[in-house]
């Protein structure tokens, strides 16, 4: 059920001051004591308010916008997200207006925010995690939301996306068809990308179900990178050479994996197996095409969009819309 969206006049009694001051600390404008402006914020985040920068001014046209937050654009994934999104708006007179978080849940809370500010139609997130703030401001506006990529938890509204549970329980079952039992693991940064814990979660799961466990496992403390793969790989093979499949926790990971075997002179797939997750064109271009899963990141975008724009209201019960993934078998595995 919809909550009213806190006013000012709600800030100024919750921090005990004046709307004037509330709303100077809201513009950033005039002399106010550092205790005063911690209190204002304080309450800020704590009711969900966003200030309506739209009211009556020429951004009124906020109707016409649609938010984007994207966790990153370097990482070659979200482009092809927001290649769907454009091709899905791109007829319809909606302009996308486009934050980057950098995987930083305060990132987004501030990004939300000022997105809020300008009453946009709808608002497109990546995953599920974000702080209480954001979660509160979303909840008391009128704004439809989708959260892209991930289908492995509630939505405030609509998901679009895979479980990557069963991605990762599906690859380990499949690598398990395939003979191979010595499994290692290489993977990057879990708090930054849940999505790739989850997929861990599913493969470690598929390993029991057979008798198995990770011989060994190996993580970057940092996001992933080729460079991160191939280092992370050496690190592991150098403690646990004996192992016959390594998965990592994406494509990236695993390109970087791939060029580790070449310098060391490990005959890939006939020595040591290699699994990535994506189904990038940088996997497929490898020598040996890289065995992976492949989302259908283009289709997740644009299916957000479409879900979005089917109605001006927010939905009265939360939809899930499951866009799957392929195993392809590829040559390293």
């Amino acid at each position: 059920m919809l909550q009213d969206m806190p006013t000012l006049t709600d800030v100024a009694k919750l921090a005990g001051v004046s709307e004037i001051t509330v709303s100077r600390v809201v513009r950033n404008k005039g002399p106010i004591a550092d205790a005063t402006r911690t209190r204002v914020l304080s309450a800020i985040e704590k009711l969900g308010y966003v200030p309506n920068r739209a009211a009556g001014s020429l951004a009124s046209s906020g109707s016409q916008l649609m938010g984007v937050l994207l966790p990153s654009l370097s990482n070659i994934v979200f482009p092809e997200v927001l290649r769907g999104i454009h091709s899905a708006l791109a007829s319809t007179g909606y302009q996308p207006l486009i934050g980057v978080t950098d995987y930083d849940l305060k990132t987004e809370q501030g990004i939300v925010s000022s997105l809020l500010a300008w009453q946009p139609a709808a608002i497109i997130m990546t995953g599920f995690d974000h702080t209480d703030a954001t979660r509160r401001m979303l909840a008391n506006s009128r704004v439809r939301v989708a959260e892209l990529m991930d289908i492995d938890a509630d939505p405030i509204d609509i998901a679009v996306g895979l479980s990557h549970r069963r991605a990762g329980f599906d690859a380990g079952r499949h690598l398990i068809s395939r003979g191979y039992r010595r499994f290692g693991y290489v993977g990057h940064d879990w708090d930054a990308d849940r999505r790739a814990r989850l997929r861990y979660e599913g493969l470690c799961t598929a390993l029991a179900e057979a008798g198995l466990t990770l011989e060994a496992e190996q993580r970057f403390a940092g996001p992933s990178s080729t460079i991160a793969g191939r280092d992370t790989l050496a690190a592991m093979m150098a403690k646990n050479p004996t192992i016959d499949v390594a998965v990592f926790s994406n494509d990236d990971m695993a390109v970087g994996g791939f060029f580790y075997c070449l310098t060391a002179g490990i005959a890939v797939k006939e020595k040591l197996a290699l699994f990535g997750f994506n189904g990038l064109d940088i996997g497929q271009s490898l020598p040996m095409p890289l065995s992976t899963v492949r989302s259908n990141r283009f289709l997740i975008g644009k299916i957000a969009v479409e879900k979005l724009l089917e109605s001006g209201e927010r939905p009265t019960e939360k939809q899930i819309i499951d866009t799957g993934y392929e195993i392809v078998a590829g040559a390293t595995a």
